[in-house]
């Protein structure tokens, strides 16, 4: 009996010591430190979870841009999950050059180190190395008038910048745009991900997080965003137009294209010479045929390689705490409102365009004008085929579609020195 009843007693001991290793491993879980912190901003990192939950969806469901899109929510999860110490924007406060490096890579997560290269502004130029050597400017030499229509797109950026300051005449409470803050959101009109975390870097840190993942989302959502407003400007006649088939472009005109650019904009405006030269390099690389090895690395192996980094550490900045706020939904407003004017500005300078003309320029081309290659160009494709199943304007919408990635670049850099940067 004795032996019976001592047994039991060192059951209920080994049964008290499983319970407490129990209770320790989930007092450390990140399950507690999730909802023990609920009313403390737990409830911030849980929602900002659902949402990469969604982009998830999105990007895998729905095929909007997965490419970018995928890896943005996927470190959007990653750093909304409570233990996992991959990232820690403490470390990243203030100015570029303040930032204890040392501390990053000593103390930091995995996430922290590829940051750098995001902070440092590598990771945008070596995207536009990609992006000029896998893209054609073809139809934007056979058909310069492109040029105009690229430009008009880039009108969205300009009036965002001038929306985000009368912003501060309303005095919303724990709402305001200083100059450059205003600046930063406004280059999310010209629909280009690496200019507009460039940008941001040099004159608006502190909001990267919030204008990069409302640039990226808006990129990904061109397809969505765009038809209804191409439609809603123009007739069914104007849609329907056929344009005539560009001429042809010699290859020495392609390789001096590059040169010229590079010199002309690095001569203008020395502030745009960083993201255009790297973009016009890589397009050297594409059409002088001497160096095709380090072209197709360009378009293939690098760009994927930092998209990959790029996304993560994007995603990585939006912590439920730091992301959600009235900021944040301003700013995503704000930038739904710079990529709406741009697309109009662009459809409208088409229309006109369409005038002048006589009826040979479809106006849904100047849809493109934004810097969303090549996916705002198939759109002006596809609208253009609903009303007439005969017409083809990729090839012509290609043509602003790469005057917007120079556009935006360009209206960076003016940004920039407005911005005293």
């Amino acid at each position: 009996m004795v032996k019976e009843k001592g047994l039991v007693i060192r059951k209920m001991g080994l049964f008290r010591d499983f319970w407490d290793t129990i209770v320790g491993v989930l007092s450390q879980s990140g399950f507690s430190q999730l909802f023990g912190n609920f009313s403390d901003g737990g409830w911030k990192n849980l929602l900002m979870l659902g949402i990469s939950f969604v982009l998830i969806y999105l990007a895998i469901g729905k095929g909007f841009e997965p490419l970018l899109l995928l890896p943005i929510a996927f470190g959007m999860l990653l750093t909304n999950l409570p233990g996992a110490n991959m990232f820690h924007p403490d470390l990243f406060t203030g100015d570029p050059k303040e930032i204890s490096y040392s501390a990053v890579l000593h103390e930091g997560g995995l996430l922290d180190v590829l940051y750098l290269g995001v902070k440092l502004g590598i990771y945008p130029c070596l995207i536009f190395l990609g992006i000029g050597a896998m893209t054609d400017f073809g139809p934007l030499i056979a058909n310069p008038k492109s040029f105009l229509l690229g430009a008009a797109a880039q009108f969205g950026i300009f009036a965002t910048v001038i929306g985000a300051m009368a912003i501060n005449y309303l005095h919303i409470p724990g709402l305001s745009f200083m100059a450059a803050q205003a600046c930063g959101i406004g280059i999310i009109g010209g629909a280009d991900g690496p200019t507009a975390i460039w940008l941001n870097l040099k004159i608006a840190p502190e909001q990267l997080g919030q204008v990069a993942v409302a640039a990226y989302s808006y990129m990904a959502l061109v397809p969505i965003i765009q038809p209804p407003i191409m439609r809603l400007l123009t007739t069914k006649k104007e849609r329907a137009v056929v344009m005539e088939q560009l001429r042809p472009v010699s290859k020495k005109a392609k390789i001096l294209f590059p040169i010229i650019v590079t010199t002309i904009v690095a001569l203008l405006l020395p502030s745009a010479a960083q993201l255009v030269g790297c973009l016009m390099f890589g397009n050297l690389c594409r059409e002088c045929g001497m160096v095709d090895r380090l072209a197709k690395t360009m378009e293939n192996e690098l760009v994927n390689i930092v998209t990959i980094f790029l996304g993560l550490t994007v995603g990585a900045t939006t912590s439920g705490p730091a992301f959600i706020n009235l900021r944040t939904i301003a700013i995503i407003v704000l930038g739904l409102a710079a990529f709406s004017c741009g697309t109009t500005a662009g459809v409208l300078f088409g229309k006109l365009m369409y005038l002048i003309t006589g009826g040979k320029i479809n106006p849904l081309i100047g849809s493109a004008g934004v810097s969303a290659v090549p996916m705002a160009a198939r759109v002006s494709q596809k609208v253009g085929q609903e009303e007439n199943p005969g017409n083809f304007l990729l090839m012509h919408a290609m043509g602003p579609n790469v005057a917007g990635v120079i556009g935006s670049a360009v209206a960076a850099g003016v940004l920039l020195v407005v911005c005293g940067g």
